[in-house]
């Protein structure tokens, strides 16, 4: 399988180098010799799969992903191994017995129905069953307890090792080199860019690199300067001795509430628990000799919950014990994977932190990336797989390590919208955070920022009781929005991206990067979006001219990282243009409703009349001692200003307003309250409704272009092509569900005539519209028009129910504008 070195024959240079010899590397190298890439090296520290892969489950399941990407990957990964013996002459073991995911509590099925729902668009048939038809399917399970089962015949088992070694065979026969026993100790880079690797062998230049590297991803990305966050944990499975009535052919069990997976193993069971409160592993570092390792089982540690899961397959108990096996697993701080180039290094790329489903997801990842470095862009939405989206500070080894002890729970955690890690929290706050807990805050948590996400009332602790009907906040946020709609809210959005572009051509820097005029009066703001050459969307963001050489650069948190890096890769070497990050400078209140200017008008010396600040307009004004820039804008569709405070005086400009909004009525409310206010306006939310596979004729965002200004932008040429077309075949069209009692959480299936043309990505509930308002993408051959849509007869599936529902290109709240520009 892999090469003999000797002095003489030690590879000096190739066009990728790929680090790591597990599934993920094999898979990577595999696939870029299906696209016509010979030159490529994947190097081995040891032998081929001693990390993690060797020990892995092996499960193959493709219904579980609540994501398109995802689900892909899953689904292409199962297609794979079904095929790669044949093509490579190497079995992958794959033996296709069938997935079968139980539950024992309404909740949880109601949240697999949804999965399963979701699944079905995507040619993944998850069937919901019967507790005697799990039964009938696994004799030997304990079933008086189960509501439903949810099977997929499709799914199975594989065979890691083999999986692996035909993935490397398959690259070996495609052109690519495989060596093993040869450790990269170093990167190479040059101006911003990486060119090759150091080896305890030797020196490889190199054009791309790929960190697979597993548990030693986050030290190979230190080597090279990126960040890669991620944490080991200890996994546990036990393997029993035979037990009779278990044989090959029974499907895979997973039980979330037991935080339990079953397999058939040599004739017994492979029992693997993901308990809620794991054991961190390799804080100080993975020893050097670390190959087909194993840690010591914790037996006390693990008890406890084997116990309980020996509750569904009774007869378990009374079987030897073949194999208690602990070994190392690394996981994400969000539980996500790291996919993708990284931001600090060009021509680097990360495929990293598979939060133990590695060998379930490694076709689908290695086909990504390899067409990502070949097209030098990424084939599929990476919203959710990003490694962009991962902030510096969570490359802390204490964060890491506290996160950790959470996630392994999490792989079978609920599916709510609203649960937030409870783990490594409280560090990042804004200036308001202890303000805002008295005022009866519940806080969420994004990207370490801790952020109100609605308000108790007095007198009661704020706490959640998750389902997925109706919560115990459901008229706390109706009151909230209702207080944004008719009079005046309060919200804190310090997290927002802030940053300022500066220098004598900022101007010019920013015009070709934005699609819209940014050339404007200085005081004036611009809503664009930042197209790519192939016209979709990098981000959408308020680009503000402060000065003649100064520009306010606006963006949501989620996607700081990716707007800070598309802006410093789009300034010339020779531009005369610095961009600061000035998130942490300022902090932000947002004053919204049809009452914000009253309000605003009692505490400033300025006018705040529409006449002299009329809408995207930005001013310095003075609020109590403070000097504060006030823009009016709206992300819900009222009357409003968001006010960027120095930090030094946040506290200051918070208590003075809530001093004088007692006679205007001033009410708190929190970010989930401008999710069902902005979702009323069909405001869209990048990474949610929007993301890098879409233009903006396709998501409504058209106004944020403008091919006739002076000079040229990124991205014109793609536009101008397809509004030359005239055929949208994919649009973003808001739904509002007519019966008031259902709601949508994204997800639910889009019928047309009942012919299934989309899926929800965003809902929520319109208060103010009286039902659940979703945005999703309606797709049609033909082209999506109004006409498509009015002629039409529109359902959204809801747990099995098709409910009608309005559908619209226009927000249904306020479609003319005129409550945001009074």
């Amino acid at each position: 399988m892999t090469e003999n070195i000797t002095q003489g024959n030690f590879p000096t240079q190739a066009q990728v180098v790929v680090i790591g010899g597990g599934v993920i590397g094999c898979s990577v190298a595999y696939h870029l010799t299906k696209l016509g890439w010979q030159d490529v090296l994947l190097l081995e520290r040891s032998k081929l799969t001693s990390g993690t892969t060797w020990h892995a489950a092996g499960l193959i399941v493709s219904g579980g992903f609540g994501t398109e990407t995802t689900i892909n990957m899953a689904k292409y990964t199962r297609e794979l191994y079904t095929q790669l013996g044949k093509e490579t002459g190497q079995d992958t073991g794959f033996s296709p017995v069938g997935y079968l995911e139980v539950a024992s509590n309404a909740e949880r099925v109601e949240g697999l129905r949804r999965q399963a729902d979701f699944a079905r668009g995507y040619g993944i048939d998850v069937e919901q069953i019967s507790p005697a038809e799990v039964k009938k399917l696994w004799p030997l399970m304990y079933t008086d307890d189960l509501l439903a089962g949810f099977f997929n015949p499709l799914d199975g088992v594989a065979s890691p090792v083999d999986t692996t070694m035909a993935l490397a065979k398959g690259a070996r026969m495609g052109g690519a080199r495989i060596l093993e026993e040869t450790r990269v100790t170093g990167i190479l880079k040059e101006k911003g860019r990486v060119t090759g690797v150091v080896t305890d062998q030797g020196t490889i230049a190199a054009e791309y690199v790929v960190n697979c590297c597993g548990i030693w991803s986050r030290e190979v990305g230190k080597m090279a300067g990126v960040n890669v966050p991620l944490h080991a944990s200890e996994h546990y499975y036990l393997v029993t001795e035979p037990i009779e009535g278990v044989h090959p052919g029974l499907p895979v069990v997973e039980d979330p509430e037991l935080y339990l997976y079953l397999r058939e193993e040599t004739g017994g069971l492979m029992v693997g628990m993901f308990e809620p409160e794991a054991k961190p592993w390799g804080m100080n570092g993975i020893p050097d000799d670390f190959s087909f390792g194993e840690i010591p089982p914790d037996w006390d540690h693990l008890m406890p919950y084997l116990e309980r899961a020996m509750k569904r397959i009774p007869i378990a108990k009374e079987a030897g014990v073949h194999l208690l096996f602990c070994g190392p697993e690394s996981f994400t701080p969000d539980m996500s994977p790291m996919i993708g180039e990284a931001p600090e290094l060009r021509n680097f790329y990360v495929a990293a932190g598979f939060n133990s489903l590695g060998i379930l997801l490694g076709g689908g990842v290695g086909q990504v990336i390899a067409q990502w470095i070949v097209d030098g862009y990424p084939p599929v939405d990476i919203s959710e797989i990003n490694i962009e989206r991962m902030s510096p500070f969570r490359n802390n080894p204490k964060y890491l390590y506290d996160r950790t002890v959470e996630m392994l729970g999490w792989q079978y955690a609920e599916g709510w919208s609203n649960l937030h890690f409870e783990s490594a929290r409280g560090a990042r706050r804004t200036p308001f955070h202890d303000r805002l807990a008295e005022a009866g805050a519940m806080f969420g948590e994004s990207d370490g920022w801790e952020y109100a996400d609605w308000y108790a009332p007095p007198g009661v602790k704020p706490h959640v009781d998750y389902s997925w009907k109706r919560q115990n906040w459901f008229s706390y946020n109706a009151a909230e929005h209702k207080a944004a709609r008719e009079g005046v809210i309060v919200m804190d959005l310090t997290p927002m991206s802030k940053f300022h572009v500066q220098g004598r051509d900022a101007q010019k820097v920013l015009n070709h990067i934005s699609a819209r005029d940014v050339d404007v009066e200085v005081g004036r703001c611009v809503y664009t979006t930042w197209l790519n050459e192939r016209g979709t969307i990098e981000a959408d963001l308020t680009v503000a001219r402060l000065a003649e050489d100064r520009y306010q650069v606006v963006s949501s948190w989620s996607i700081h990282t990716n707007v800070l890096t598309w802006l410093k890769r789009h300034i010339p070497e020779d531009a005369h243009v610095t961009v600061t990050d000035m998130t942490s400078a300022y902090s932000l209140l947002n004053i919204q409703g049809p009452k914000s200017r009253q309000l605003l008008s009692k505490l400033t010396s300025a006018d705040m009349s529409n006449q002299t600040f009329p809408y995207l307009t930005i001013k310095e004004i003075d609020i109590g001692y403070a000097l504060v820039n006030a823009l009016r804008i709206t992300y819900l569709g009222e009357l409003g200003w968001e006010l960027y405070i120095p930090s030094e005086f946040s506290l200051h400009v918070y208590d003075f307003l809530l001093e004088n909004g007692v006679e205007v009525g001033l009410k708190h409310a929190g970010l989930h309250t401008l999710e069902t206010l902005r979702m009323e306006k069909a405001y869209r939310d990048y990474g949610h409704d929007i993301d890098n596979l879409d233009t903006p004729l396709e998501v409504g965002l058209g106004f944020t272009v403008d091919p006739n200004k002076s000079v040229d932008f990124i991205g014109k040429e793609a536009f101008l092509k397809q509004k030359e077309s005239g055929l949208l075949k994919r649009r973003l069209v808001q739904f509002l569900l007519e019966d008031p009692e259902p709601l949508l959480h994204g997800g639910e299936p889009i019928y047309r005539d009942g012919v299934r043309v989309g899926d929800i990505h965003s809902g929520n509930y319109g208060h103010t519209l009286g039902g659940a308002i979703g945005l999703g993408p309606v797709r049609h051959a033909g082209g999506v028009t109004k006409d498509f849509l009015q002629d039409g007869q529109f359902e959204i599936e809801v747990v099995g129910v098709r409910y009608p529902a309005k559908a619209s290109l226009r927000p249904m709240y306020d479609p003319k504008n005129e409550k945001v520009k009074r």
